[in-house]
């Protein structure tokens, strides 16, 4: 795969395609295909923000550019085991760019992740096994969908597309203020969640 030179967008939501084009599953289905093309797609509308989370937690851009290629590698090769009943096709690449960036800083002996995710791995749990991941990951969205939508809103900017605080702020238009009790608030819906279980 020809890699590309992609620029992060910190400030950039979920990608809508245009009117009739693909969804994000069709995508899928057809990188399954091996139609090389869904892949480019994919990675038009996806590796600005999944760049921008890898840089968040590894704070070394040339680090975050080589997983952001090993993720949509990963993707090529892995298409056929999408299931979209897990979550949606952006929360499967950015689960495996945070995955593929967390292992490289555990390798390294470091410790440099975001806040926010460090709150959430401490929710999960450090170092779980692939199967664990899976169900953590099937808890979490199923967690995330009985939040208020604007405690979710917060949580998936702030998580999935690694914004801060004041970016998540200038991205809804509301006070930064008003973003971190969002966030405190819907952590600890999140964490009484994961007692019950």
């Amino acid at each position: 795969m020809k890699q590309r030179r992609v620029e992060a967008a910190p400030g950039m939501g979920e990608h809508r395609p245009s009117v009739g084009a693909p969804d994000d599953v069709e995508l899928i289905i057809a990188l399954a295909r091996g139609q090389r093309d869904a892949l480019g797609e994919l990675y038009d509308r996806h590796a600005s923000a999944m760049l921008g989370l890898g840089m968040k937690l590894l704070r070394d851009r040339g680090e975050a550019e080589e997983i952001l290629h090993d993720v949509f590698l990963e993707a090529w090769q892995r298409a056929g085991d999408f299931d979209p009943s897990r979550g949606s096709v952006r929360t499967w690449l950015m689960l495996r760019m945070r995955s593929r960036s967390l292992d490289l800083i555990k390798s390294h002996g470091r410790s440099r992740t975001a806040s926010m995710g460090e709150n959430l791995e401490q929710i999960i749990g450090a170092a779980p096994s692939k199967a664990a991941v899976a169900a953590d990951a099937n808890r979490v969205h199923g967690a995330l969908t009985e939040l208020p939508d604007e405690q979710r809103a917060v949580l998936e900017l702030g998580y999935f597309s690694g914004m801060s605080c004041s970016e998540i702020s200038n991205q809804l238009g509301v006070p930064v203020g008003t973003v971190k009790s969002r966030v405190h608030a819907g952590m600890k819906k999140l964490r009484a969640a994961f007692v019950e279980h």
